[in-house]
């Protein structure tokens, strides 16, 4: 990530290293209900962009629809959103990147709208490694349509009317490290360490990041017998371990007992420090990683913090070799062949 000419210094306002305060990572006010979890994703967001100073303007914001896809008009308000028809977001996304590789895109999606009519759209951006964060906010239920069942309901959970789930629900994360997602990871909205460390995390990862977050619905499925409410979260959550983040601005610090923390260097320099609770646990194994997965969910427990990390695989569009400037900025002379290119190209196919 490259540092952006700096701004002049806000006046008595804290500023980050691109001397931009918090002002320019905030969005509008928010108009989902007092309480849900969602507002709390968008203000981790605000923190993470603005202590890891990055520069607004080279942010692309994306969504589907849903109460989710209406987060981001509540983050980075000066930065350029596009708000895609349902299930869509990932082929936006994907087109967005390939006509500039140099955007620093993050999509938010609904379990809804990423678990069902966008199900075909989210498998292939997954194996196809896009350099994105997308960010799952998870309740288990749709709530912009009154509250029914989501793909992402376990078995077993109630909604307030009284109907019980009886379907298998889909893992996102599991789906995702089977697919080929170069980092995964789970986290809880009313987590605020946890999930300010990962979005941290993501941000310096060059590839699809996913962070499927348990984001309670306190309007239709915050009650006893759910298993996306807070009570139920909070006494089911099972940390992999404890995340630190330093990004490569910053001092190299933390100082852990030995054979007890994973240390993982990122693209751009930053380092992130696993300090497992699970000794046996490597966040680097594909196969460990869904061996957890499973397990928790047939516990009936929630598997959160960094659950898998390939930070040195070629992302989508490494793989295809794309000019360095922006296919989107190229003049026509250049992105058109000339007849005499195509003929040759032609004849080279016969």
């Amino acid at each position: 990530m490259s540092t952006p000419t700096p701004a002049a210094p806000a006046q008595g306002k804290k500023v980050n290293r691109i001397n931009l305060d918090v002002q320019a990572y905030r969005g509008g006010k928010t108009t989902l209900c007092a309480g849900c979890g969602h507002n709390a994703i968008s203000e981790r967001i605000v923190e993470a962009y603005f202590e890891m100073g990055v520069d607004p303007a080279r942010v692309i914001k994306l969504s589907g629809i849903g109460c989710s896809s209406k987060s981001p008009a509540y983050f980075l308000g000066t930065t350029h959103g596009f708000n895609a028809v349902h299930g869509r977001m990932p082929s936006v996304a994907t087109g967005a990147l390939l006509a500039n590789q140099h955007l620093l895109a993050i999509g938010v999606s609904g379990d809804g709208d990423t678990g069902a009519i966008g199900v075909g759209q989210f498998v292939h951006l997954m194996r196809r490694n896009i350099p994105m964060i997308y960010i799952v906010e998870n309740n288990g239920c749709y709530g912009l349509t009154k509250g029914q069942l989501s793909p992402t309901a376990d078995v077993g959970s109630t909604l307030k009317n009284g109907v019980v789930n009886d379907l298998p629900a889909i893992d996102l994360c599991a789906l995702a490290v089977e697919l080929g997602a170069t980092f995964v990871a789970r986290s809880f909205s009313g987590d605020k360490k946890q999930l300010s460390a990962l979005l941290k995390a993501a941000i310096a990862h060059r590839g699809t990041a996913l962070l499927d977050v348990i984001s309670p619905c306190v309007t239709f499925n915050d009650h006893e017998g759910s298993t996306k409410s807070y009570a139920y979260v909070k006494d089911h959550d099972d940390p992999v371990g404890e995340i630190t983040f330093v990004p490569f601005f910053d001092d190299i610090t933390i100082d852990y007992e030995p054979g007890t923390t994973h240390e993982v260097k990122m693209h751009d320099g930053s380092r992130v420090f696993l300090k497992k609770l699970d000794e046996g646990y490597d966040p680097h194994d594909r196969v460990s990683a869904l061996k957890l997965l499973h397990e928790s969910t047939r516990k009936g427990e929630f598997a959160t913090g960094l659950i898998f990390l390939e930070p040195d695989r070629d992302s989508f569009t490494d793989l295809l070799n794309l000019v360095d400037t922006p296919l989107s900025m190229l003049p026509e002379e250049k992105a058109r062949p000339s007849r005499a290119a195509l003929e040759l190209i032609m004849e080279r196919l016969r």
